[in-house]
């Protein structure tokens, strides 16, 4: 069995007297591309933002390469090898694509208060190989050409690719995407698809929130279906279509509607 990149153990996340997540014990396998899928409401995002470190669980553990990560921040499990997309992107819109790519990597000179005037060289040099890569991360995104363009003024499929860009910036070894082909027109969504891909082969492991069956079917394996905040289901994207389990948590969702 590959070995586990990614383990919980009882993650629960309360709002208030409401349990969005209710005691997720799952464990996510190095070199795979797994899809969590669910109805609306079941708790994905949720899951997603305790994993990251925007949110605190109220209960339970999250473990990255059998080390106890539970309760750090965003910025904490990015450096540990854990980055994350959004599923509306958040660019800086009135900086450039460039620029929101080299933004991404952690620790830099200039953020520092004193860094510019002790370490000017020091931080110059930084800069360039930041913004070396940047303009590579971009050319692989096939988002080379747009560098200089506002990232406000991009397609919103384009913005899915930036998001995707500025998480390669920390070279994390796990990656979690929601819904990465929400609202993406198909020939973006072939784009993302293609490098995802490429990135697994390259030792990537991935992490997907995805809604749409077709792309689960098709890219994702394991399949782990959440419904009222607990997993339901764990297996193959061809096992789900006919679990009767997961079939009732959708009909029942539908039904709540």
């Amino acid at each position: 069995m590959a070995e586990t990149v990614l383990e919980t153990r009882g993650l629960t996340r309360d709002f208030g007297p409401f349990r969005a997540v209710d005691g997720v014990s799952l464990s996510v396998r190095r070199g795979t591309i797994t899809g969590l899928i669910g109805p609306n409401g079941a708790g994905k995002s949720t899951l997603f933002n305790m994993l990251t470190g925007e949110l605190r669980p109220s209960a339970g553990s999250v473990h990255l390469n059998g080390r106890d990560v539970t309760g750090l921040s965003p910025d904490a499990m990015f450096a540990a090898g854990m980055g994350r997309s959004f599923q509306i992107p958040r660019p800086f819109a009135r900086m450039s694509v460039l620029e929101n790519v080299m933004l991404a990597p952690l620790a830099q000179i200039g953020e520092s208060l004193l860094g510019p005037f002790l370490s000017r060289k020091a931080m110059r040099a930084q800069e360039d190989a930041i913004r070396a890569k940047a303009l590579s991360v971009l050319e692989f995104v096939t988002l080379g050409h747009l560098a200089d363009h506002p990232a406000g003024k991009i397609s919103g499929g384009q913005m899915k690719l930036l998001e995707l860009a500025r998480v390669l910036m920390g070279d994390p070894e796990l990656i979690l995407l929601d819904e990465p082909a929400a609202g993406v027109n198909p020939t973006l969504t072939g784009i993302l698809i293609e490098r995802i891909e490429e990135l697994n082969r390259q030792g990537k492991t991935f992490v997907i929130i995805e809604h749409d069956m077709d792309f689960v079917m098709a890219h994702c394996d394991p399949v782990i279906a959440l419904a009222e905040g607990r997993v339901v289901f764990e297996g193959t994207a061809a096992e789900s279509q006919s679990n009767p389990i997961l079939l009732d948590a959708y009909l029942g969702a539908m039904s709540d509607d």
